[in-house]
């Protein structure tokens, strides 16, 4: 949401860029009530090495945990209406591809996430389409810079998706969940979460913009959390780097930012 709103520059709109930042996080919280009741019921979660989820652990009914997911992503699409109307209809088709996809993640008769293409779906609606869209609603054009732009938020989500199913690997592998990491093993699956960490400075760097040397500062988090991760740090123990992950996205959209808008 950021990256795509400083690179709109002079056009940026408040409130359409309040629409968005909305309707991205009524989506993240709807995808997250989705994952938690579709692996619950499916038993994929009994032997969960992160966070209790309330579906698994019995905190909340199932039918409680499904209906949060549908009313986050009926608050979605309220907002990503009157986003559309403000900008172009076109925002509705995208809208309902966001919610299909947050759905079918885990959901439904055949999931993709148990296929290994979560990661996929990742980069191009939490990178992509995120920062893309949202320059957009504000500009009505789609532009090269906001597309390499659009590239290490894409990556970095892509790493918080890869850390996570690095620490679930064996438990997702015992019931069937081939997720990317499953598929590509243990060794794979680090190599692959640093090459999505080196590929955001490069990326950011691709842009064109001077100032994107700013991102370094973000090394001191990158470089020990790349250190651990290739070090053999598993299971629980990887929660601690999920959340420096998390840290190191914010703290690196808020350096490309400025590199940005300089």
């Amino acid at each position: 949401m950021l990256i795509g709103t400083v690179v709109a520059g002079q056009d940026w709109s408040p409130l359409r860029a309040a629409l968005a930042l909305f309707v991205s996080l009524a989506l993240q919280v709807g995808v997250n009530f989705s994952n938690d009741y579709s692996d619950g019921v499916r038993g994929t979660d009994d032997s969960r090495v992160g966070p209790i989820r309330l579906t698994a652990s019995g905190l909340a009914k199932p039918s409680a945990v499904k209906g949060a997911a549908f009313i986050s992503f009926f608050l979605a699409s309220l907002a990503g209406l009157a986003l559309a109307a403000l900008s172009s209809w076109w925002v509705i088709a995208l809208g309902i591809a966001s919610i299909a996809a947050a759905w079918r993640y885990t959901g439904g008769k055949n999931p993709y996430g148990y296929k290994g293409l979560g990661d996929i779906s990742v980069f191009i609606f939490f990178g992509l389409i995120a920062t893309m869209g949202t320059y957009y609603v504000q500009t009505l054009e789609i532009t090269w810079k906001v597309f390499f732009a659009s590239i290490p938020m894409g990556s970095l989500s892509c790493a918080l998706l890869a850390i996570n199913n690095l620490r679930d690997r064996v438990e997702d592998e015992k019931v069937g969940k081939k997720t990317l990491a499953v598929r590509i093993g243990d060794k794979g699956s680090r190599f692959y979460f640093i090459a999505l960490i080196l590929s955001a400075y490069l990326f950011a760097f691709l842009s064109g913009q001077v100032w994107a040397v700013l991102t370094l500062l973000t090394l001191p988090i990158s470089l020990p959390l790349m250190r651990k991760v290739l070090g053999g740090t598993t299971g629980g123990a990887l929660i601690p780097l999920l959340a420096l992950t998390g840290k190191l996205q914010i703290l690196f959209a808020l350096t490309f930012a400025v590199a940005l808008s300089i």
